[in-house]
C-alpha cells in the first residue's frame, strides 16, 4: 500500500472534531487509525466555528495523534461544511425550440446552466446581500419533454424542455472559516463535502435511493436533513436544534457545568443510575429515568420540527422511512418521537450505525461501530468518489474562488461571474412571422457569434474543463441579425405565373402581390405580422404595362371576345385582343415557351379561317350559342365557337379575393377540371372557395 492511497479526513462538529486515517481496498474502507477530540471552550455553536485559533488548535491536537498512531505525515484533509450554512433553492427552468429538435447532451448541459443561474438569482433576492454565495453542487429532480415529465430525455424529439433542479450554495465566509482552521494545523484541503451528503454516502445505499426515505444527522448544533426520492437527492433542509439544547436543560436543572451535563446526557442512553458532583461540589446519584423527564419535552420539540422540515422538503407528506444518524440521534425516545411526528410506524424510524458499516474495516480493537461514525467515514468515502476542493482561478482579470466538484467547467466559472446563459451561446436573432394566402411562414434570424474564451492564452471551448489557477477571458456571445426578405424571395413570386392568350402569343406573368390588402412592389421588405396574399388576375391595363406597351384607345379592346376596358380583370388563360399604337414584335422574356402553363391534356383547337374587318371589329368568328349549369343555376354562353372552363366568369359575378387563403374548387360534371378544359351543351360546372 503507497502512501498516496491513504485519506485523511476531519469531521469538524460543534461539540468535537473526529479524525480518521484509512485507504479504500476495492469495496471496502479499512480505517488504521481513528480519534476524537472535543472543544476546551464552546468555540463552535450550531456548526459554525467561531474561534478559528481554538478550532484550529484541536484540530492540530487530532493530526498529531493520529500522524504518532500511523506513522504518517498528514498534510491533506477531506472537511465538510455543516448543514446549517447550506442554502438550497429547487427552481423550475425550460427551454423552447424554434422547431421540433433533437435534445442533446449539450442541451442538458444548457439546461443545467439556466437552472442554476435561475436559483442564484432566486437566492439573492431572498438572502442578504452583504452574503456572497457559491454553487457547490446541483441534481436534476425531473425532466419535462414538452410538459410531460421523463425519466431521461436525451435523444428524444421535442418543441419545448424542461426540467426541475435543486442547486445548493455556501456562503464565502463559510468556507473561508473552515480553510482557515486547518490551516492552523498546517493542513491543506485536499476535498471538500457537505455533511448531509457524507452521511448519505454511508447511511443510504443508491440502490435505497429509489425510495422516498429522509437522513436526519443530530450532531449537537444541529439537525442536518436531506431526502431522497427516485434515484436522487431530491431536498436538503436543516432546523438549529440539536443535543446541546437539551444539555442545556441539564446545567440549569442540575446546576452543573457544560461537559458535566453532556457526560449525564450520554450515561442516560445506557439506562441505569448516574452520578456526578455539581459546582458546589456536592455528589449525586440519580436514575435516567430522571434525566428523560427533564430531556423528553425538549426532545419532543426537535423530533416535531424535524418532522415538520422533512414534510416541508417533501412536498408536505411524509416520507416511507427515516434513518438516523449522528451523535444526538441516540437520545432517549428520539426515534420514536420522530416516528408518530412523521405518522409511520415506529419500524420505520432507525439509527444508523453498525448495520450499515458492514464494508468498513476497523483495525483497531477497541472502536465501536454506532451512528456517531457515519459522517466521519461518509467524508473519506467521498475522496475517492468525488475528489473535489475548492480552486482560485483569474476570470476576465479578477481572482474566483470556485467549489470544485471534478466537473468544473469555463460555463461554471461564468455563471459565478454573473454572466446569464443567453450570454454564452450564440443568439439566433429575432425572426419575422407573416402568412402567405393563409399559411403561416417564418424568416429566421441569422445565427450570432459564439462566446470567445480563452484559457492561459489558448482558445478553448465554454465547456472546457477548468485548470487551477487559471488565466480565463471570456467575450459573451452575440445576437445574430434579425430576419430579413422580400416579396421578391418568396417562392410564389419567383416561381408561380400567370398565363395570358394575349393577340394569339402565349404570355408569361408573375403574379402580383398584395399585404395587408395593398398591392406591393418586389422590393417591398416583409415585416412582423404581414398579411400576404398573391392576386390570380391583371387588369389589362396592368397586362400593357407589365409587357411595355402603348394600347391605341381608338380601337376597342376584347377580353375572351367581349369588349372591355384597361380595367377589365383577366385571369388565368383569357384571351386578349388589342391595338397598339406603333407595331410590336411581342418578344422579351414575358413570352412563354410552347405549351408552358397549359394542362397536360390541353389541345389546341384547330385553326379557323378568320375574315377581316375594319379595325375595330378586328376579327369576325362564326359563333354558337352553349347552353351550360354553372354552380346549379342554367345559363349560356355566346359569342364565339368553342369554350373553354375559363369563358364562365363572364357569366358569373365571382370574387377572386374572397379565398382568403382557402383552394379554390373548379369541377365539370363533378370532375376536376383545368381552366382551359373544353365546354360541351349542358355540362354541369362548378367554381367555389373550398368550405363555403
Amino acid at each position: 500500500m503507497e502512501t498516496k492511497d491513504i485519506v485523511f479526513g476531519l469531521d469538524i462538529g460543534t461539540r468535537n472534531v473526529i479524525g480518521t486515517v484509512g485507504y479504500l481496498d476495492g469495496a471496502e474502507f479499512h480505517v488504521i487509525a481513528q480519534d476524537i477530540k472535543e472543544h476546551d471552550t464552546r468555540a463552535m455553536l450550531d456548526g459554525q466555528i467561531h474561534d478559528i485559533g481554538r478550532v484550529g488548535a484541536t484540530c492540530d491536537e487530532v493530526k498529531k495523534i493520529l500522524e504518532a498512531k500511523t506513522g504518517l505525515n498528514l498534510t491533506e484533509v477531506c472537511i465538510a461544511a455543516a448543514g446549517r450554512v447550506l442554502r438550497t433553492v429547487t427552481t423550475h427552468v425550460e427551454m423552447e425550440y424554434p422547431e421540433e429538435t433533437v435534445v442533446t447532451g449539450e442541451d442538458l448541459h444548457t439546461l443545467d446552466m439556466m437552472g442554476i443561474d435561475q436559483a442564484g438569482k432566486e437566492l439573492k433576492a431572498d438572502e442578504d446581500k452583504k452574503y456572497k454565495f457559491f454553487c457547490v453542487g446541483y441534481s436534476t429532480v425531473k425532466y419535462y419533454l414538452n410538459g410531460d415529465v421523463f425519466s431521461s430525455i436525451q435523444d428524444h424529439k421535442a418543441d419545448v424542455i424542461g426540467e426541475d433542479i435543486i442547486v445548493t450554495f455556501l456562503p464565502e465566509d463559510v468556507v473561508d472559516g473552515l480553510y482557515s482552521a486547518v490551516g492552523k494545523a498546517d493542513l491543506s484541503v485536499a476535498n471538500l463535502t457537505l455533511e448531509p451528503i457524507a452521511a448519505i454516502n454511508v447511511a443510504i445505499p443508491q440502490n435505497f435511493r429509489m425510495l422516498n426515505i429522509a437522513l436526519i444527522d443530530v450532531g449537537a448544533g444541529t439537525s442536518d436533513i436531506c431526502v431522497t426520492k427516485d434515484g436522487s437527492i431530491i431536498a436538503y433542509g436543516m432546523i438549529p436544534m440539536a443535543g446541546d439544547e437539551l444539555t442545556e436543560v441539564l446545567v440549569h436543572e442540575f446546576l452543573v457545568d457544560f461537559a458535566t451535563a453532556e457526560t449525564i446526557k450520554r450515561a442516560s442512553t445506557e439506562g441505569g443510575e448516574i452520578t456526578y458532583d455539581d459546582i458546589m461540589g456536592i455528589s449525586h446519584t440519580i436514575k435516567s429515568e430522571d434525566v428523560w423527564k427533564l430531556t423528553d419535552p425538549v426532545m419532543e420539540k426537535i423530533a416535531l420540527e424535524v418532522a415538520t422540515k422533512i414534510q416541508e422538503l417533501n412536498g408536505g407528506k411524509s416520507v416511507s422511512a427515516a434513518f438516523v444518524v449522528g451523535g444526538g440521534g441516540k437520545i432517549h425516545g428520539f426515534t420514536e418521537a420522530l416516528a408518530k411526528d412523521l405518522k409511520i410506524v415506529p419500524e420505520r424510524v432507525a439509527l444508523r450505525g453498525e448495520e450499515v458499516m458492514k464494508n468498513i474495516i476497523f483495525e483497531e480493537d477497541d472502536v465501536k461501530k454506532d451512528s456517531l461514525l457515519v459522517t466521519p467515514i461518509g467524508i473519506c468515502l467521498n475522496y475517492y468518489e468525488t475528489k473535489n476542493n475548492f480552486i482560485m482561478i483569474h476570470f476576465n482579470g479578477e481572482m474566483m474562488k470556485l467549489y470544485d466538484n471534478g466537473q468544473l467547467t469555463i460555463v461554471d466559472a461564468a455563471m459565478q461571474a454573473g454572466f446569464a446563459a443567453e450570454q454564452l451561446f450564440p443568439r439566433r436573432g429575432r425572426e419575422i412571422n407573416f402568412t402567405v394566402n393563409g399559411v403561416s411562414r417564418m424568416i429566421r434570424g441569422t445565427e450570432g457569434e459564439s462566446a470567445v474564451v480563452t484559457m492561459n492564452g489558448r482558445t478553448v471551448g465554454i465547456n472546457t474543463p477548468l485548470e487551477f489557477n487559471a488565466e480565463v477571458t471570456l467575450v459573451p456571445s452575440t445576437v445574430g441579425a434579425g430576419g430579413s426578405g422580400t416579396i421578391a424571395d418568396l417562392t410564389e413570386f419567383t416561381t408561380e405565373y400567370l398565363y395570358f392568350n394575349v393577340c394569339g402569343h402565349r404570355v408569361k406573368c408573375p403574379k402580383f402581390v398584395e399585404v395587408n390588402g395593398s398591392m406591393e412592389p418586389p422590393t417591398y421588405t416583409i415585416k412582423e405580422g404581414d398579411v400576404i396574399e398573391t392576386r390570380p388576375f391583371y387588369t389589362v391595363g396592368q397586362l400593357a404595362e407589365f409587357m411595355d406597351v402603348s394600347i391605341d384607345d381608338r380601337y376597342e379592346i376584347l377580353v375572351n371576345n367581349r369588349p372591355s376596358s384597361l380595367d377589365s380583370l383577366v385571369y388565368e388563360n383569357f384571351a386578349i385582343e388589342w391595338t397598339t399604337t406603333t407595331p410590336v414584335a411581342y418578344a422579351g422574356e414575358y413570352l412563354a415557351e410552347d405549351g408552358e402553363g397549359l394542362p397536360e391534356d390541353y389541345e389546341a383547337p384547330e385553326a379557323e379561317p378568320a375574315v377581316a374587318t375594319d379595325a375595330r371589329t378586328r376579327i369576325k368568328i362564326e359563333t354558337v350559342d352553349l347552353p351550360i349549369n354553372i354552380n346549379g343555376k342554367d345559363m349560356v354562353l355566346s359569342g364565339k365557337k368553342d369554350y373553354i372552363f375559363v369563358d364562365i366568369y363572364n357569366l358569373i359575378n365571382f370574387d377572386p379575393n374572397a379565398g382568403n387563403g382557402r383552394p379554390l374548387v373548379i369541377r365539370i360534371n363533378g370532375e376536376k377540371c383545368g381552366y382551359a378544359d373544353e365546354l360541351h351543351p349542358n355540362d354541369k360546372v362548378e367554381c367555389f372557395w373550398q368550405n363555403d
